[in-house]
């Protein structure tokens, strides 16, 4: 039974793939008989699925309207959440991006129209990046108003949150007022999610964490502009001013790396911060649970390293070069 529920499920998932299938090329991918394929057609017709007969030379079958499949059984923060894990998955196992986009659309095509447009509203764009760590938590409520505003061009009133989640009162040092914003791309790079605005208060484009907003939707369309340079990973790794601070760490230091920063971005360790100081360097900043750590994950960058703070991190860095400088060649005698 496992085995028939298994292969009628990539029976659907090949039916979705393109128009029409012969009846041949279907048995063939499934390694099957043409009998078993039929078979499994009437299996899940008889689950609500519509299996249309295409006659003629080049018919075959195909899968009927998305509108008429039984809809998932989602409601909305369980949207949310495949939406979400779908879109992220290929972060933590290589190669899924294919399969995972496949899925999504899916999955999107059994829903009802207001689950899918849920989902819709967090098509997001992947900066990628090899450490992966878990993201900051985010109201699932203002991940949805942001998104759709995205989706539907809409105009967002927008509080920037100190990085706690609380919000400076009028009069203290770090308050702000709220800021509209025509919000245009929403980004994860890191475990962390941006969103890219133009700011119409300030008449500037800006980069915040969506974990340090609290938007609020005002049903006000605008007409979408065209992003500085065009490049959108330039842009969130070129922006200083993003909200990001160091993940917390026994240990956090610097360095200055003779790299581009969407090169040093795309190795950076999850909770690192990569600032962007011109065409050829960057500054990374970063932590671990020793100065040595820092010291052997700047070491995987390969590359030239200046203005190394703070001094610890300075003499750790010494002292791993000493320590590798003591590695002999395989049978050699060790230093004493």
């Amino acid at each position: 039974m496992a085995t028939t529920s298994h292969r009628a499920l990539r029976l659907l998932s090949l039916l979705g793939s393109r128009a029409t299938w012969r009846l041949r090329d279907l048995a063939d991918r499934l390694a099957v008989s043409e009998r078993t394929v039929r078979r499994d057609l009437d299996t899940l017709r008889e689950l609500g699925y519509p299996m249309v007969t295409v006659r003629g030379p080049d018919g075959g079958y195909r899968l009927g309207s998305g509108h008429t499949l039984p809809p998932l059984l989602f409601d909305h923060d369980q949207a949310l959440a495949v939406a979400i894990a779908l879109q992220t998955a290929p972060s933590s196992v290589f190669g899924l991006q294919d399969d995972t986009a496949r899925a999504l659309v899916t999955v999107q095509q059994a829903m009802p129209d207001t689950l899918r447009a849920a989902m819709e509203s967090l098509r997001l764009t992947r900066l990628r990046n090899y450490w992966e760590f878990p993201a900051p938590s985010i109201d699932p409520a203002a991940l949805t108003t942001v998104g759709t505003a995205v989706r539907l061009r809409h105009v967002l009133v927008a509080e920037v949150l100190r990085p706690d989640g609380t919000r400076a009162a009028p009069g203290e040092p770090d308050f702000t007022a709220a800021h509209r914003l025509e919000p245009h791309h929403l980004v994860v790079w890191a475990g962390r999610w941006y969103l890219i605005g133009h700011d119409l208060d300030e008449r500037r484009w800006r980069v915040d964490r969506v974990d340090r907003l609290h938007p609020r939707p005002t049903g006000r369309r605008f007409t979408p502009r065209e992003l500085p340079g065009g490049d959108i990973a330039h842009f969130v790794m070129s922006s200083h001013d993003r909200g990001d601070t160091p993940a917390a760490w026994q240990r956090t230091g610097s360095a200055r790396l003779a790299l581009p920063a969407h090169v040093a971005a795309r190795w950076a360790p999850g909770g690192s911060v990569v600032e962007h100081l011109d065409a050829g360097h960057s500054r990374l900043t970063l932590g671990a649970w020793s100065w040595a750590g820092i010291a052997g994950i700047l070491a995987t960058f390969d590359t030239d390293l200046t203005e190394v703070q703070p001094p610890a991190l300075v003499r750790a860095c010494r002292q791993l070069a000493d320590r590798y400088a003591g590695v002999g060649e395989p049978g050699s005698a060790r230093p004493g």
